[in-house]
């Protein structure tokens, strides 16, 4: 709920406990309980030979999130992670973190791959990219005119709130001292939170608010997003691949650059 309400998505679905049939958890929740995993993974970095300076220069640049089914609670989750995959880009190191989560009969919940980008930095040894499961579709076409836009403002302490609500702790997003001295221009909203923003969206417009039909959330991070801004997002696209239509967005920050390209949210029909 907690998670819902830092988004401003009051969907009854989200908040109304007394419906436990339909009681669910917003599409890209995974993320709270994925992050200490990812930074439990991160302190043990100095095995690999990463130094200090260099873990600290890992910025998260892909997501893409399975979802098997959607949580109901209460139930108990267990999630694991795994280095799927690290490789060469122009920009450093890319690894690949393939977060597994499952439920207490050992039934999948939820399969994330979380991409890091570790500026600078080289790797060492062949390249070894991660395969994805199913790699999410990529539209056919898209048109110069979106199908629709959404402005989300970005509240000046949006970042501050996702962070306690989310329980996703990185002091470059509320603490304007550390953001300088990381070389930001000022607080920047989580990725995670510009992505589930853009995720309500989709489900208010394309789902007719059903967030139990999203099977599939991927993008890509690029511009930053400062708070007390607004946001754009568009929709561009919906095609049917198989047996889901996929929804293609993007999401454009205050200086009209995208802060996630390749956006898709999988909807089961």
């Amino acid at each position: 709920m907690a998670y819902a309400a830092a988004l401003d998505d009051l969907l009854p679905c989200y908040m109304d406990t007394r419906d436990e049939k339909n009681f669910v958890a917003h599409p890209l929740f995974p993320v709270c309980f994925e992050w200490p995993v990812v930074v439990a993974l991160g302190r043990q970095y100095d095995r690999s030979g990463l130094r200090a300076d260099e873990v600290a220069r890992g910025v998260h640049a892909t997501h893409d999130l399975i979802v098997h089914r959607p949580i109901r609670p209460p139930e108990r989750l267990i999630t694991r992670a795994t280095v799927a995959g690290i490789e060469r880009r122009k920009p450093g190191a890319y690894q690949v973190l393939r977060l597994d989560t499952v439920d207490s009969s050992g039934a999948p919940v939820a399969t994330s791959y979380y991409g890091s980008i570790f500026r600078g930095v080289d790797v060492e040894g062949s390249d070894n990219p991660a395969s994805i499961q199913n790699a999410p579709a990529k539209p056919s076409r898209i048109d110069s005119k979106p199908c629709s836009e959404s402005v989300v403002a970005i509240g000046g302490g949006l970042a501050h709130t996702y962070t306690e609500c989310a329980r996703i702790y990185n002091p470059i997003h509320t603490d304007i001292k550390v953001a300088q001295a990381a070389g930001l221009p000022g607080l920047i909203l989580h990725g995670t939170a510009t992505l589930a923003l853009a995720v309500s969206r989709v489900v208010a417009i394309e789902a007719g608010g059903d967030p139990t039909c999203v099977a599939r959330v991927a993008g890509r991070f690029n511009a930053m997003v400062l708070v007390g801004t607004k946001i754009r997002v568009r929709i561009l696209t919906r095609e049917v691949h198989g047996d889901a239509d996929f929804v293609f967005f993007d999401v454009l920050n205050q200086d009209d650059a995208p802060a996630i390209s390749d956006g898709v949210v999988g909807l089961r029909r």
